[in-house]
C-alpha cells in the first residue's frame, strides 16, 4: 500500500524518468476555482500526478469528475457562505493522458482510469 509519506518519492520518480512533464502554462496555474494563488511548490505537478496514481490504486475505476471532486475545496465568496467548488480538471486530464501514454494507466470505457499490472509494480517500487 502507498502511503502519503512516499508520494513525494513516487512524484520525484515521475520526474526523474520523464513520465510526467510539466507544461510551461502550469507555472501560472490556479489547480481550483476555488483557490487564490498558485501553488508554492515548484514541483506541485509531480506531486499531483503522483497523487492522482495513489487515488487511482485505491478507488479504482475512477474518472476525471470524481478526481476534481477530491482535488476540489470552499470558494470563499465574501459575506456569501462558501460553497464546495470542484478542482481543475484541464490538470487532472493532461496527467491522465500522460500517464496513460507510458503505460501506467487504462481507460475503461464508461467507468474511467485503472492501473495497469506495470502501473501497480511502479507504485509498489519504492
Amino acid at each position: 500500500m502507498v502511503n502519503r509519506i512516499e508520494l513525494e518519492g513516487i512524484a520525484k520518480k515521475l520526474k526523474d524518468d520523464r513520465i510526467v512533464e510539466m507544461p510551461e502554462w502550469a507555472k501560472f496555474v490556479k489547480t481550483s476555482v476555488a483557490r487564490e494563488r498558485t501553488p508554492h511548490r515548484d514541483d506541485w505537478w509531480y506531486i499531483r500526478a503522483a497523487s492522482i496514481l495513489r487515488k487511482i490504486y485505491l478507488k479504482g475505476p475512477i474518472g476525471v469528475a470524481r478526481l476534481s471532486k477530491v482535488y476540489g475545496g470552499r470558494k470563499n465568496r465574501g459575506y456569501k457562505p462558501e460553497k464546495f467548488r470542484p478542482g481543475g480538471r484541464k490538470i487532472i486530464r493532461i496527467i491522465l493522458q500522460q500517464l496513460e501514454k507510458s503505460g501506467l494507466v487504462n481507460e475503461e470505457k464508461r467507468k474511467g482510469r485503472i492501473l495497469t499490472e506495470k502501473g501497480k509494480k511502479y507504485l509498489l517500487e519504492q
